[in-house]
């Protein structure tokens, strides 16, 4: 495993994180064993950050890394989410009552005193423009309940106003070969601010492990199945917003390019960290074999650049018209 600072925050990071999403909720059925079997199996190959949220099976996701952290010894950094509870999900709901409720909810969850990183959980756009947001996390910093606090964003512009606020420590944004503007637009300029970057989404819903197809089916509370066209959520959320059938189409075309011995997942968890202003990426497992293939890949040897040029072919080709000018 490898290792990066995560901006300023001064933690250093697993460069193969380990994203919660799917063993909360929102991906098909889930199987509390097999998650703490896949939390676990991804520290035992040297992950020390998990990313989870509050949302995540209504709070199952944190709980289940609460047990697992129960049982470890070796230090595990734990990034939490706040926003989403919100029934109408309003820049008006960013009051002090609620994001205290929320925050004190997590840490309960997570059966702990201070949460390591709190991040805004892809609040509506309005919220970067009310300064007072950023003030109520910086007196529940200074009270203890957070160490440090983030973004989670939906687009790059959200990112680019978030980091103007100067305890904004991290941004957590969809980055892998599928969504490439915030290597254009926004990495400079946070490595210039020492801010960490979170690449999340990096498998594009499961396409970039290519083992789906034009006839895979999901489950209907498998968010693949239910928010294609955003009904739920930001559509860039599923298959990071690319059409299905053109996603899959990009996938084969990737697929000359993945080396021998090495899996498309794998092969994309490196391509992510060919980026130095990438922190960690956070890809999600419900068993330990995924967990075990993803945390492998940190430690593969660089992509060759003609490998690299005909990655950004193909987004160029391909992939740029259908979402570059959305997030």
């Amino acid at each position: 495993m490898q290792y990066r600072p995560l901006g300023s925050t001064g933690m250093s990071v697993s460069t193969i994180s380990f994203g919660a999403w799917a063993i909360g909720g929102s991906w098909g059925p889930v199987d509390d064993r097999a998650s703490i079997a896949a939390l676990h199996a991804a520290l035992d190959a040297g992950v020390n950050f998990i990313d989870t949220a509050d949302v995540y099976g209504d709070g199952r996701s944190e709980r289940l890394v609460a047990q697992v952290r129960r049982d470890r010894r070796d230090p595990v950094f734990v990034a939490t989410k706040a926003g989403r509870r919100l029934m109408a999900h309003t820049p008006d709901g960013y009051t002090r009552e609620n994001l205290e409720a929320w925050i004190d909810r997590s840490l309960a969850n997570l059966e702990v005193e201070t949460i390591d990183l709190l991040q805004l959980h892809c609040p509506p756009p309005a919220v970067y423009d009310r300064p007072e947001v950023f003030g109520v996390l910086d007196e529940l910093t200074a009270a203890g309940k957070l160490r440090h606090y983030g973004v989670s964003v939906e687009t790059v512009a959200e990112a680019l106003k978030a980091i103007s606020y100067p305890n904004v420590k991290t941004v957590q944004v969809i980055f892998n070969p599928f969504r490439l503007k915030p290597a254009e637009r926004l990495f400079d300029e946070a490595t210039a601010r020492g801010i960490g970057i979170i690449a999340r989404v990096p498998l594009a819903s499961g396409l970039l492990t290519g083992k789906l197809r034009r006839e895979s089916s999901f489950a209907a509370d498998d968010h693949r199945a239910f928010n294609r066209d955003g009904q739920a959520f930001d559509k860039g959320e599923t298959f990071s917003g690319v059409p299905y059938d053109r996603a899959l189409d990009a996938v084969d075309a990737v697929r000359p390019l993945v080396p021998a011995g090495e899996t498309m997942a794998q092969f994309t968890l490196r391509w992510i960290l060919m980026w130095d202003a990438v922190s960690c990426a956070i890809p999600g497992a419900r068993t330990e074999a995924q967990a075990r293939e993803n945390a492998s890949a940190a430690d593969l040897p660089p992509i060759p650049p003609s490998v690299m040029a005909s990655m950004q072919g193909i987004y160029d080709d391909r992939l740029r018209p259908l979402v570059h000018d959305n997030w």
